[in-house]
């Protein structure tokens, strides 16, 4: 059994939530106990909230683990590019899970060598182009990822059309990456409407403190309601 395959086997023994001890794991599995001390502790190096010491057992607390998938080599392709362009984005936070997650992929789906292509064949092949200003110039990303789950309102500074400086009271509502801008939509209480502010016109954002409420015509299914009608790109540019 290679030792990728016993990880995954463990991750499956724990995920029942119970306790269970080092020398029962290396029994079922047919290794010894110190095998299993030694792949307790590579799981939760790699964030697996495992608990546990040795003596005592080991338990799994709020487990985030995936079924087993059969992958078709494409579909790894997309994985792995997908993977590659969070990692070299403008969120420190994604930027380093993506390369985590890298690591992970790598771990139980090496890449085989295929004759004459030069390459793997699953992602090495092609590759992502260097980061656009879109991906590398976004250091607000991480906060206003953060006041968008927790619904907090925000005071942003930000350049108008005229490239004039307005203060600006929202309530962020999503994220998304059109073209090589970061687009941030939100309900805006200064204006008393959906706008979409791009990044690169964003200047500065003071978080307020205070939680804003879910209602109705002004939630993100609204946003994409009145975006649907064409309102969306238009308000854009006027920002």
């Amino acid at each position: 059994m290679s030792r990728s395959i016993r990880l995954f086997d463990l991750i499956q023994i724990l995920r029942d939530g119970r306790l269970h001890r080092a020398s029962d794991m290396a029994r079922d599995l047919g290794v010894s106990v110190r095998s299993i001390w030694r792949d307790m502790a590579t799981l939760s190096a790699s964030g697996m909230p495992v608990e546990g010491e040795r003596g005592v057992g080991y338990i799994l607390r709020q487990p985030i683990t995936l079924p087993p998938m059969m992958l078709q080599p494409t579909e790894l392709i997309a994985l792995r590019l997908g993977v590659r362009l969070v990692a070299e984005g403008a969120d420190p936070n994604l930027a380093a899970a993506a390369r985590s997650l890298a690591g992970k992929i790598a771990t139980v789906a090496p890449a085989p060598r295929e004759p004459g292509l030069g390459g793997s064949g699953l992602g090495e092949d092609l590759f992502t182009p260097s980061p656009t200003p879109a991906h590398r110039a976004s250091p607000h990303l991480p906060m206003l990822r953060k006041a968008i789950r927790q619904s907090e309102r925000l005071t942003i500074a930000v350049l108008d059309g005229a490239g004039q400086l307005t203060q600006r009271d929202i309530r962020p509502l999503a994220l998304a990456l059109t073209g090589q801008t970061w687009v941030l939509a939100a309900w805006c209480d200064t204006k008393t409407g959906f706008a979409a502010f791009g990044m690169d016109r964003l200047l500065d954002i003071v978080p307020r403190g205070e939680a804003f409420p879910r209602e109705a015509g002004k939630r993100l299914t609204d946003y994409r309601k009145w975006q649907a009608q064409g309102a969306g790109q238009a308000a854009h540019l006027e920002i």
